[in-house]
Formats: C-alpha cells, sequence, structure tokens
C-alpha cells in the first residue's frame, strides 16, 4: 500500500540460477518525496545474526551492477530530485558478490550528482566497511556526499556480539569510528543498541553505557530485545522483561543527558531544503553532516541548497534562517514530480498517457502534461493505439494472470 508505504516485489532476476538483486530499478515507481529518491544497491547481507529474521526472507547478498545504479540516478536528477539516499542491509559489503567493491560504486555516483544535490549513505555493520576506510573518508568528504554513517555496535560486551554473532568485536567497531571522526572532520555517526539481549549481564550493560558515554552519539536507535519467532536468539535463556525495561529506561535517560548541537548555535550553515516538518510550522533541510535544521516555511527554499544562520538548538535539530547574502543553489533544472505522479516511465508512456490526458482535458500552453497515477493506471498501451479494440479491461487480466504465475511460480518476496 503506498499509505503505509510498504512495497511488493514480484520476481527477481536470475542469471544462470544466480540471484542478481531484488526488482528492476527501471520500473517506475511513485516516490514518498519527489525530492527524495531512495535507491536499493543490493538485497540480502553476509550475516547470520542470531536475532535476525530478515536473512529468512531476503537471503544472501545480491548487489546491483554498477550502470544500473548510476542511470537510476542520472535519471532522478533528470526528474527534479535533489536527494539520493543508498539503503541497504548491509552497505559496505555490497558488489562482494559481483567483483566490485562499495568505493568503487561510490565514485562512479558522485560524478552524477548535480551541484546543489546531495547523496547520503546507508547503513554498513563493521565488518565490511574496515578494509576501505581510506577510501571511504575520501568519499565522505566529498562536497555533495553528507559526512553521515550509519553504524550499528548493537552492543559493547564482546561476549554479547559473539553471542548475536556480529562477527566483529567492540575494537573494530571504536576503530572504524575514531579513524572517520579523525579524517571526517565533524562527521555524524549513528548506532543502534540493543538491551536485554538473552545472556546480557549488568557488566555487559555498563560497557555499553561506558560506549554511548564516549561518543555521545547524536542519534541513536534503542531497542529493546524481542525475541523473533525461528531465530536462534529465541530459543537462548531470556533476561527478565522487568530488566530489559530498565537497562532500555537507563540507556534512554544517558542518550537525553546530552544536547549535541549547543555549540552549534551562531554557525553559518550550507543546507539542502527537503521537506515539510510534522507540525507543518517549519521546512526541514539538513547541513553537510546530515544534522537536522528547521528552516522557515518559504516556498521559494524547497528543493534548494542555501546558507542559513543557526539561532537555536534542541535534542534532535537546529533552527536556522536564510543569511542577507546568501546564494541559493538549485539542484535540477527539471521542475520536481508532483507528489503522486509515476517517476521512471519511458517516453513511449509518457506520449500515450500525455494524448489520453490530451483527449479529456485542455491544460494550460505553457505547463508540461504530467501523468498522475490514476492516468498512467488506464494508459492506451502501444498495441491498442491502431485498432482500438483491446480495453483496459483486457489489460487488467493480462497484468492479473502474470501476476498469479509469478506468485504460484514461488517467485514472491515481500520487502
Amino acid at each position: 500500500s503506498f499509505e503505509g508505504h510498504s512495497v511488493r516485489l514480484l520476481g527477481q532476476k536470475k542469471d544462470n540460477g544466480k540471484r542478481l538483486g531484488g526488482a528492476r530499478l527501471d520500473l517506475p515507481k511513485i516516490r514518498k518525496n519527489p525530492l527524495i529518491e531512495i535507491i536499493s544497491i543490493n538485497t540480502g547481507c553476509l550475516n547470520a545474526c542470531t536475532y535476525c529474521k530478515t536473512k529468512h526472507a531476503r537471503g544472501d547478498l545480491a548487489s546491483y551492477p554498477i550502470e544500473e545504479l548510476v542511470d537510476r540516478t542520472k535519471q532522478s536528477f533528470q526528474e527534479g530530485v535533489c536527494e539520493i539516499w543508498l539503503t541497504s542491509e548491509d552497505t559496505g559489503a555490497y558488489g562482494r558478490d559481483i567483483g566490485t567493491d562499495l568505493p568503487t560504486l561510490l565514485w562512479k555516483l558522485v560524478e552524477a550528482i548535480p551541484e546543489g544535490a546531495m547523496l547520503r549513505l546507508g547503513m554498513t555493520n563493521p565488518p565490511y566497511i574496515l578494509e576501505h576506510l581510506e577510501e571511504m573518508a575520501k568519499i565522505l568528504n566529498h562536497p555533495r556526499v553528507y559526512a553521515f554513517l550509519h553504524i550499528p555496535v548493537q552492543s559493547a560486551s564482546d561476549s554479547m556480539l559473539m553471542d548475536m554473532k556480529r562477527e566483529y568485536c567492540v575494537a573494530d567497531f571504536k576503530q572504524v569510528v575514531d579513524f572517520l571522526k579523525e579524517k571526517v572532520p565533524g562527521i555524524t555517526i549513528a548506532t543502534d543498541i540493543i538491551c536485554g539481549f538473552p545472556g546480557e549481564t549488568d557488566e555487559d550493560f555498563q560497557e555499553t553505557m561506558k560506549l554511548v558515554e564516549q561518543y555521545r552519539f547524536p542519534s541513536l536507535f534503542i531497542n529493546q530485545f524481542y525475541p523473533r519467532p525461528g531465530t536462534p536468539a529465541a530459543k537462548m535463556h531470556q533476561v527478565p522483561a522487568a530488566v530489559k525495561k530498565q537497562r532500555t529506561k537507563d540507556l534512554s535517560h544517558l542518550f537525553h543527558s546530552y544536547n549535541p548541537y549547543d555549540h552549534k548555535v551562531g554557525e553559518r550553515q550550507r543546507v539542502l531544503v527537503t521537506e515539510e516538518s510534522f507540525d507543518s510550522n517549519y521546512y526541514v533541510a539538513h547541513n553537510p553532516f546530515y544534522e537536522q535544521v528547521l528552516v522557515p516555511k518559504d516556498p521559494l527554499l524547497m528543493g534548494k541548497m542555501v546558507e542559513v544562520y543557526i539561532y537555536e538548538a534542541g535534542k534532535h535539530f537546529m533552527k536556522g534562517r536564510p543569511v542577507s547574502d546568501a546564494r541559493v543553489y538549485t539542484a535540477s533544472i527539471t521542475r520536481p514530480l508532483a507528489k503522486g505522479e509515476v517517476s521512471g516511465l519511458t517516453e513511449e508512456f509518457r506520449r500515450a498517457a500525455q494524448n489520453d490526458t490530451n483527449g479529456k482535458a485542455h491544460p494550460s500552453a505553457e505547463m508540461p502534461v504530467k501523468t498522475p497515477l490514476s492516468s498512467w493506471m488506464a494508459l492506451q498501451l502501444p498495441w491498442q493505439q491502431e485498432g482500438g479494440g483491446l480495453k483496459i479491461l483486457s489489460v487488467s487480466v493480462a497484468v492479473l494472470a502474470v501476476l498469479v504465475m509469478f506468485y504460484y511460480g514461488g517467485m514472491k518476496t515481500e520487502l
């Protein structure tokens, strides 16, 4: 459903029986935010974490080819997007199955990013990013890449990490974070913590508290352990519910005891404006470290990069106002797609949609005709154009037949 933003993927690409990834990247889709393109660079992962259910659904690592990812990126900017998010269960493992690696992909993507647009990297587990640290630091210092990385640690106890089968130790995590903090000044490191994993002692938990105290992560995802049926961790000796709850509360209290942005009040920052705040009082922008900056609701700022003066800071955000001599950068000369408009349609489909729309309405000559979802669902397809004998019902039946075939062919994966 588009309401809940869930995506259903039917069928998978294979080459001589080898899985190549999820859905094709060039399929039409509707962006939740017309300014942000979310691109999955691979599906599955190489780990076998004892608490994880996702591995059951998505299987082993399957990376998309670099050229497909670059093409999708270029197409997105041609459709008015100004920010790309790369997603993956483990960004750092990208390419290990197809003979390439993450830095190689990122250098190619960076070439495709226009001035005024930004790239945000996704989550990476410590083991696979370790060998790419030098190159990753260079990429994260690039002016069109957010100096931001999400690296889940889950626990600061090596015995817990072993029981979780995380395939790294706390020293590995610290090496990654320390290196990036030194080489990428100001970088934002976000992390995840699981409270109350089976067998976690008070000493184990205190190690985690010390780690958070030491690094004061500005973004921390705290999860109270929940045993997922069918996972090895569900069969382990569980920590009492009251203890799990108390540890979650203690860690949350520690997290809220520090304010990471107070020292930034008075700074001038370059920010990219991409959405509206939940309370609709501000526009939401991000600075080069992907820190949230609330700016005035001026429609001229949406989708633009602008310099602001930081006048206030909260726990999760800063507030800024454009400086008087601010230059406003527009990432793309293309007008972004309207909300709910389908991206990635071929020219043939767009022409068919335009003909269909022109037959029913008379749009303004200055305004290019775009394709709302309702029109796209009832497109006049190429084989309909001459005889006109086939109706939309037959198309629907054909589509339904294909879906049923995929379903019963055992090729259905739900994301």
